[in-house]
């Protein structure tokens, strides 16, 4: 007889939330009324943005550093609005950007066992904006790429190792960008925006690929991720206000391949999605729950698993990457969610009696070193994820220390480049010092004469206004 059951390794995966003394207690999470996650993880650190008076402050803890929260405890404060959207550098551990509504975003050196005082110098400050900036997200392989979207309506993608605005995308959408998300190898971006049409753009070469309007027929915000395949997921609400899931094939957009009606809850459907399984986990603002799903390459493509369900309602969410998982446990995913005071683990497993490595559950993943350099990326190349095997579990990389050399502040440190530096400094450490004077004062004039352009553009702007 035919089985009336789809099989799967992952139907019976079981979410377990963290013991009392595993939680982060006594933790003021924001109040702003923006539907980002709030939290962002990465294998050392937990960063959660919290409320703060005068400006805005997010606090980031080492995993380790569970129990309540001291009141006093440090946070990264240089912000002058509310912070609205944190996000860790994939490529080094120590590195994280934030966006606000004061419009900047910044890029912040965290230091190996965390903050020992407040930290409000970040390394590099971004300014381009005119309005809030909601959305940051790291470029995949190239290091020190960075993009970001405002309330102006734009795309800002920058060399942050320079500290310029290098892509702009201006034109292509005519209201405000609810998500962005770069494809696997960081070539495209695809994004949603409150015109109620989803697009699929290349960056660099500023044109827009494919777009769909209304792919959900409600006015409710929309979301949308690329899956490793290509193809695109999407959440949002129907005409009558059902939550929903989509998927779509890029080359044609008429039909999706497959529309699921989920619930009729009011909460925005946050997506993370694992590439390596091909699972997507759903965690609705203000749900109690984690709904888990298999995208395959077989009809109806989107096949439901599971429900994670708790008592309380989540305000964000954190989801941690596949190098910082315990694969002794059988560990598929790990969820930092957000109560009103409280960050609360939640742990995703797929039972299993043998205790060796389970190469099923964890095909080599994404590792942190990055494929390209930016300057790379912003000349045309793109560079696929280098790949690591987790049997050996993952050991963070030593941290690696920002410096300045030459316009790169978020170069890290190579030991042969380090040697080469060394050897250089000794047998002429004047002349050496000399040119890194001069290369940063030419950096400075550069970073200068780019601010006068956009000075120059938006006086333009004012004029053309009639103010």
């Amino acid at each position: 007889m035919k089985p009336c059951v789809r099989v799967s390794k992952f139907r019976h995966v079981f979410g377990q939330a963290a013991k009392n003394d595993q939680c982060y207690d006594d933790i003021r999470v924001s109040r702003v009324t923006w539907d980002s996650s709030f939290c962002s993880v990465n294998p050392k650190f937990v960063a959660i943005i919290v409320e703060a008076s005068g400006g805005g402050a997010f606090l980031v803890l080492p995993l380790s550093k569970t129990g309540r929260i001291d009141k006093s405890y440090p946070t990264v404060c240089g912000h002058t609005g509310p912070v609205l959207d944190v996000d860790w550098c994939p490529h080094n551990d120590h590195v994280i950007a934030s966006s606000s509504e004061d419009c900047t975003i910044m890029v912040w050196e965290i230091p190996e066992n965390g903050l020992l005082t407040p930290l409000s110098t970040p390394v590099v400050v971004l300014e381009h904006h005119s309005k809030r900036v909601g959305i940051i997200t790291w470029h995949p392989t190239a290091r020190n790429v960075l993009l970001s979207a405002g309330c102006d309506n734009q795309i800002v993608i920058w060399n942050v190792g320079t500290g310029e605005a290098m892509i702009t995308l201006e034109d292509q959408h005519p209201d405000m960008i609810y998500n962005v998300c770069w494809n696997r190898n960081g070539s495209l971006i695809c994004t949603s925006c409150k015109d109620k049409t989803i697009r699929v753009i290349d960056p660099r070469q500023e044109k827009i690929i494919a777009e769909k309007e209304k792919p959900h027929e409600g006015a409710r915000p929309m979301r949308v991720i690329f899956m490793s395949d290509g193809n695109l997921l999407t959440t949002g609400f129907s005409r009558m206000s059902e939550r929903q899931l989509a998927l779509w094939n890029m080359k044609n957009m008429d039909e999706p391949m497959h529309l699921l009606d989920i619930d009729t809850s009011n909460g925005v459907l946050l997506p993370f999605y694992d590439p390596d399984t091909s699972v997507v986990y759903l965690c609705g603002k203000g749900d109690s729950s984690i709904r888990y799903f298999e995208v395959t390459d077989e009809s109806p493509f989107i096949h439901y698993l599971s429900t994670y369900s708790s008592k309380e309602p989540q305000r964000g969410m954190g989801y941690m990457p596949k190098t910082g998982l315990d694969v002794n446990k059988c560990e598929i995913a790990r969820f930092y969610k957000l109560l009103e005071r409280k960050c609360e683990p939640i742990v995703m497993t797929v039972p299993r009696k043998s205790d060796l490595f389970q190469d099923d559950l964890y095909p080599n993943t994404a590792g942190p070193e990055p494929a390209l350099e930016a300057e790379e990326w912003f000349e045309g190349r793109d560079g696929e994820p280098q790949l690591i095997s987790l049997k050996e579990a993952y050991v963070p990389t030593k941290a690696r220390e920002l410096k300045v050399v030459k316009r790169n502040v978020l170069e890290c440190k190579n030991s042969e480049n380090s040697a080469k530096a060394a050897s250089s400094t000794v047998s002429n450490k004047s002349g050496g010092q000399l040119e890194e004077l001069l290369n940063e004062i030419k950096s400075l004039k550069a970073m200068v004469s780019c601010q006068e352009k956009r000075i120059i553009k938006l006086e333009e702007h004012i004029g053309n206004m009639g103010v």
